[in-house]
């Protein structure tokens, strides 16, 4: 099984997190096994481990990935906006969970062991999603980023609640027929009331 001199440290570590990537877009993160990865690559569980340190840095690589792809996906949408890019930012958010479910849930789906934190790399990098919506809120309100950095925090949370109730069905049994709609109408709301 070992293949180990077939491939260097970096090498690996991209070779890994692929196939973890493309496991975790297929199974989420409930049937996420390490294992399987390590199967898939042809490598034994002890070379994941020894690449990542662990279990949970494996998924933490795997979500700051898609946290990547995602900032990509909504910058994109941006580009193509034209005067409503609020829309086009709730849109995106929407439009990106749902063709990459399980990879969106896993980011929200996995907790660091108690006391651990992101290593700053990670940390980073999952900001640049967040660096967007605050600066698009800014941009709407007319104010300076740090100004409206906790409305932009709050409004994420708004879109992601109505975007998870959707996804699982919850707002079906509610009877909401349009949840992303409801999303943007609340988020409009908000800005009027804030600007």
């Amino acid at each position: 099984m070992g293949r180990r001199s077939d491939h260097s440290r970096a090498e690996l570590e991209a070779l890994i997190l692929d196939a973890g990537h493309r496991l975790m877009a297929e199974v989420g993160f409930a049937r996420f096994s390490a294992r399987e990865v390590a199967k898939r690559v042809g490598y034994s569980i002890g070379t994941i481990y020894n690449v990542f340190g662990s279990h949970d840095r494996l998924v933490v690589a795997i979500n700051t990935r898609t946290f990547g792809l995602w900032a990509a996906h909504l910058d994109a949408r941006l580009e193509q906006a034209g005067e409503d890019r609020i829309a086009a930012l709730v849109g995106g958010y929407f439009d990106f969970a749902r063709a990459n479910t399980h990879l969106w849930m896993a980011i929200y789906d996995h907790r660091l062991p108690p006391g651990a934190t992101l290593p700053p790399e990670d940390a980073a990098a999952r900001a640049v999603l967040t660096h967007i919506v605050v600066a698009e809120i800014a941009r709407a309100l007319g104010r300076a980023p740090e100004a409206v950095t906790p409305l932009a925090r709050s409004l994420v949370a708004l879109v992601h609640g109505h975007c998870s109730f959707a996804l699982t069905g919850a707002f079906d049994l509610m009877g909401e027929a349009d949840p992303e709609l409801a999303a943007l109408a609340r988020v409009r709301e908000c800005l009027r009331a804030a600007g």
